[in-house]
Protein backbone atom coordinates (compact mmCIF):
# COMPACT_ATOMS: atom_id res chain seq x y z
CA UNK A 1 0.00 0.00 0.00
CA UNK A 2 1.58 3.21 -1.30
CA UNK A 3 2.28 5.61 2.25
CA UNK A 4 0.28 8.85 1.25
CA UNK A 5 2.47 11.08 3.67
CA UNK A 6 5.98 9.65 2.15
CA UNK A 7 4.63 10.75 -1.38
CA UNK A 8 3.70 13.81 -0.16
CA UNK A 9 7.89 14.11 0.89
CA UNK A 10 9.03 12.90 -1.88
CA UNK A 11 10.88 15.32 -4.62
CA UNK A 12 8.99 17.11 -7.39
CA UNK A 13 10.93 14.53 -10.19
CA UNK A 14 12.42 11.38 -9.30
CA UNK A 15 14.62 10.54 -12.01
CA UNK A 16 15.34 6.68 -11.23
CA UNK A 17 11.17 6.42 -11.78
CA UNK A 18 11.17 8.42 -14.67
CA UNK A 19 13.85 6.32 -15.85
CA UNK A 20 12.19 3.29 -15.01
CA UNK A 21 8.86 4.28 -16.51
CA UNK A 22 10.57 5.01 -20.37
CA UNK A 23 10.88 1.58 -21.67
CA UNK A 24 7.01 0.78 -21.31
CA UNK A 25 6.04 4.37 -22.72
CA UNK A 26 8.20 3.87 -26.10
CA UNK A 27 6.89 0.65 -26.14
CA UNK A 28 3.64 1.74 -26.24
CA UNK A 29 4.84 4.43 -28.39
CA UNK A 30 6.29 2.32 -30.93
CA UNK A 31 3.59 -0.08 -30.64
CA UNK A 32 0.37 1.96 -30.79
CA UNK A 33 1.30 5.44 -30.83
CA UNK A 34 3.18 5.73 -33.96
CA UNK A 35 1.84 2.73 -35.84
CA UNK A 36 -2.18 4.11 -36.16
CA UNK A 37 -0.20 7.73 -36.80
CA UNK A 38 1.34 5.95 -39.57
CA UNK A 39 -0.92 4.24 -40.70
CA UNK A 40 -3.95 6.48 -40.19
CA UNK A 41 -1.65 9.32 -42.13
CA UNK A 42 -1.27 6.88 -45.58
CA UNK A 43 -5.51 6.07 -45.18
CA UNK A 44 -6.17 9.65 -44.95
CA UNK A 45 -3.84 10.94 -47.73
CA UNK A 46 -4.83 8.61 -50.40
CA UNK A 47 -8.45 7.95 -49.38
CA UNK A 48 -8.89 12.48 -49.25
CA UNK A 49 -7.05 12.63 -52.52
CA UNK A 50 -10.30 9.88 -53.89
CA UNK A 51 -12.88 12.18 -52.45
CA UNK A 52 -11.94 15.07 -54.00
CA UNK A 53 -11.41 13.43 -57.33
CA UNK A 54 -14.79 12.01 -56.97
CA UNK A 55 -16.48 15.30 -55.75
CA UNK A 56 -14.82 16.95 -59.06
CA UNK A 57 -15.83 14.37 -61.70
CA UNK A 58 -19.01 12.75 -60.63
CA UNK A 59 -22.58 13.85 -61.70
CA UNK A 60 -23.94 16.64 -59.24
CA UNK A 61 -26.57 14.22 -57.52
CA UNK A 62 -23.63 11.43 -56.78
CA UNK A 63 -21.00 14.29 -55.87
CA UNK A 64 -23.31 15.83 -53.29
CA UNK A 65 -23.87 11.91 -51.52
CA UNK A 66 -20.33 12.02 -51.61
CA UNK A 67 -19.61 15.50 -50.42
CA UNK A 68 -22.88 15.32 -47.77
CA UNK A 69 -21.10 12.60 -46.60
CA UNK A 70 -17.32 13.99 -46.08
CA UNK A 71 -19.47 17.01 -44.19
CA UNK A 72 -20.97 14.74 -41.62
CA UNK A 73 -18.12 12.76 -40.56
CA UNK A 74 -16.21 15.66 -40.42
CA UNK A 75 -18.02 17.40 -38.50
CA UNK A 76 -18.73 14.49 -36.09
CA UNK A 77 -16.24 14.02 -32.59
CA UNK A 78 -13.45 11.64 -33.70
CA UNK A 79 -14.09 10.28 -30.27
CA UNK A 80 -17.67 9.52 -30.74
CA UNK A 81 -16.85 8.02 -34.03
CA UNK A 82 -14.38 5.74 -32.29
CA UNK A 83 -17.03 4.49 -30.14
CA UNK A 84 -19.69 4.37 -32.59
CA UNK A 85 -17.67 1.51 -34.76
CA UNK A 86 -16.15 0.13 -31.66
CA UNK A 87 -19.38 -1.50 -30.41
CA UNK A 88 -20.25 -1.41 -34.09
CA UNK A 89 -18.17 -4.20 -35.09
CA UNK A 90 -17.52 -5.19 -31.65
CA UNK A 91 -15.33 -8.30 -31.41
CA UNK A 92 -15.19 -8.26 -35.42
CA UNK A 93 -12.14 -6.18 -35.77
CA UNK A 94 -8.95 -5.45 -33.69
CA UNK A 95 -9.51 -2.42 -31.46
CA UNK A 96 -5.93 -1.03 -32.89
CA UNK A 97 -7.12 -1.55 -36.20
CA UNK A 98 -10.35 -0.31 -35.47
CA UNK A 99 -8.44 3.17 -34.62
CA UNK A 100 -6.15 3.06 -37.79
CA UNK A 101 -9.58 2.74 -39.36
CA UNK A 102 -11.38 5.82 -37.90
CA UNK A 103 -8.22 7.95 -37.69
CA UNK A 104 -7.40 7.67 -41.68
CA UNK A 105 -11.12 8.00 -42.52
CA UNK A 106 -11.95 10.77 -40.46
CA UNK A 107 -8.79 12.84 -41.43
CA UNK A 108 -9.49 11.97 -44.99
CA UNK A 109 -12.30 14.39 -44.87
CA UNK A 110 -9.94 17.48 -43.89
CA UNK A 111 -7.72 16.25 -46.39
CA UNK A 112 -10.06 16.00 -48.99
CA UNK A 113 -10.83 19.95 -48.52
CA UNK A 114 -6.66 20.75 -48.88
CA UNK A 115 -6.62 18.82 -52.33
CA UNK A 116 -9.98 20.03 -53.37
CA UNK A 117 -8.30 23.71 -52.95
CA UNK A 118 -4.89 21.91 -55.12
CA UNK A 119 -7.28 20.93 -57.71
CA UNK A 120 -8.94 23.79 -58.31
CA UNK A 121 -5.74 26.11 -58.01
CA UNK A 122 -4.31 24.66 -61.13
CA UNK A 123 -4.87 26.82 -64.05
CA UNK A 124 -7.63 26.77 -66.13
CA UNK A 125 -5.74 26.74 -69.23
CA UNK A 126 -3.51 23.66 -67.93
CA UNK A 127 -6.91 21.61 -68.20
CA UNK A 128 -7.87 23.47 -71.50
CA UNK A 129 -4.27 21.83 -73.15
CA UNK A 130 -5.17 18.50 -71.80
CA UNK A 131 -7.97 18.69 -73.99
CA UNK A 132 -6.41 20.19 -77.20
CA UNK A 133 -3.68 17.32 -76.77
CA UNK A 134 -6.96 14.71 -76.53
CA UNK A 135 -5.22 13.42 -73.10
CA UNK A 136 -7.23 11.26 -71.35
CA UNK A 137 -8.75 11.84 -67.94
CA UNK A 138 -6.60 9.23 -66.17
CA UNK A 139 -3.96 10.49 -67.95
CA UNK A 140 -5.13 14.11 -67.11
CA UNK A 141 -5.24 13.40 -63.81
CA UNK A 142 -1.77 11.50 -63.19
CA UNK A 143 0.14 13.87 -65.24
CA UNK A 144 -1.27 17.46 -64.94
CA UNK A 145 -3.45 18.03 -62.34
CA UNK A 146 -2.36 16.05 -59.28
CA UNK A 147 1.40 16.53 -59.41
CA UNK A 148 0.75 20.55 -59.58
CA UNK A 149 -2.14 20.24 -57.06
CA UNK A 150 0.22 18.09 -54.94
CA UNK A 151 2.83 21.37 -54.81
CA UNK A 152 0.77 23.48 -52.98
CA UNK A 153 -1.12 20.47 -50.52
CA UNK A 154 1.79 19.25 -49.09
CA UNK A 155 2.57 21.74 -45.83
CA UNK A 156 -1.33 21.38 -44.74
CA UNK A 157 -1.42 17.80 -45.04
CA UNK A 158 1.84 17.72 -43.11
CA UNK A 159 -0.01 19.45 -40.74
CA UNK A 160 -3.24 17.11 -40.72
CA UNK A 161 -0.59 14.47 -39.69
CA UNK A 162 1.07 15.84 -37.00
CA UNK A 163 -2.63 16.67 -35.60
CA UNK A 164 -3.90 12.98 -35.89
CA UNK A 165 -0.94 11.71 -34.13
CA UNK A 166 -1.37 14.58 -31.12
CA UNK A 167 -5.09 13.07 -31.01
CA UNK A 168 -4.27 9.61 -30.36
CA UNK A 169 -4.26 9.78 -26.75
CA UNK A 170 -8.31 9.32 -27.84
CA UNK A 171 -7.75 5.66 -28.63
CA UNK A 172 -8.33 5.19 -24.74
CA UNK A 173 -11.56 5.45 -25.21
CA UNK A 174 -11.81 2.12 -27.54
CA UNK A 175 -9.52 0.49 -24.54
CA UNK A 176 -6.52 1.25 -26.57
CA UNK A 177 -3.34 1.63 -24.51
CA UNK A 178 -1.57 4.39 -26.37
CA UNK A 179 1.48 6.12 -24.71
CA UNK A 180 -0.59 8.67 -22.57
CA UNK A 181 -2.75 6.14 -21.22
CA UNK A 182 0.16 3.95 -20.12
CA UNK A 183 1.72 6.89 -18.85
CA UNK A 184 -0.91 7.46 -16.28
CA UNK A 185 -1.25 3.72 -15.74
CA UNK A 186 2.48 3.65 -14.85
CA UNK A 187 1.58 7.19 -12.28
CA UNK A 188 -1.87 6.07 -10.75
CA UNK A 189 -0.48 3.52 -7.99
CA UNK A 190 2.11 5.63 -6.52
CA UNK A 191 0.55 9.12 -7.37
CA UNK A 192 3.33 10.22 -9.34
CA UNK A 193 2.13 11.64 -12.73
CA UNK A 194 4.54 14.56 -13.04
CA UNK A 195 7.48 12.48 -14.57
CA UNK A 196 5.40 10.32 -16.72
CA UNK A 197 3.35 13.24 -18.95
CA UNK A 198 6.39 15.32 -18.51
CA UNK A 199 7.88 11.97 -20.59
CA UNK A 200 4.59 11.77 -22.68
CA UNK A 201 5.25 15.13 -23.86
CA UNK A 202 8.88 14.85 -24.74
CA UNK A 203 8.18 11.94 -26.47
CA UNK A 204 5.33 13.47 -28.70
CA UNK A 205 7.97 16.81 -29.47
CA UNK A 206 10.80 15.00 -30.44
CA UNK A 207 8.83 12.76 -32.90
CA UNK A 208 6.75 16.08 -34.31
CA UNK A 209 9.15 18.47 -34.38
CA UNK A 210 11.48 16.78 -37.13
CA UNK A 211 8.26 15.94 -38.82
CA UNK A 212 7.12 19.94 -38.92
CA UNK A 213 10.86 20.83 -40.18
CA UNK A 214 10.69 17.97 -43.18
CA UNK A 215 6.89 19.41 -43.99
CA UNK A 216 8.79 23.24 -43.87
CA UNK A 217 11.86 22.27 -46.09
CA UNK A 218 9.54 20.01 -48.63
CA UNK A 219 7.52 23.23 -48.92
CA UNK A 220 10.05 25.05 -49.82
CA UNK A 221 11.54 22.87 -51.99
CA UNK A 222 8.07 22.66 -54.46
CA UNK A 223 8.03 25.78 -54.59
CA UNK A 224 11.30 26.22 -55.74
CA UNK A 225 10.82 23.93 -58.52
CA UNK A 226 7.18 25.48 -59.50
Amino acid sequence: MVDEEEVRQSPIWDWDFALSALPDMLMAFLQVTLVVTVLGTLIAAVLGLVIAILIRVLPRPFAWIVRWAANFIRMTPIVVQLIFVFWAFLGMIDNLWIGVIVFGVHYATYMSEVYRAGIESVPKGQWEATTALSMSAVRTWRRVVIPQALRSTVPSLGNYAISMFKDTPFLLVIMVAEMVTVAGEIGAPVFRYTEVYVIAGLIFLAASYPTAVLVNRLEKRLAYAH
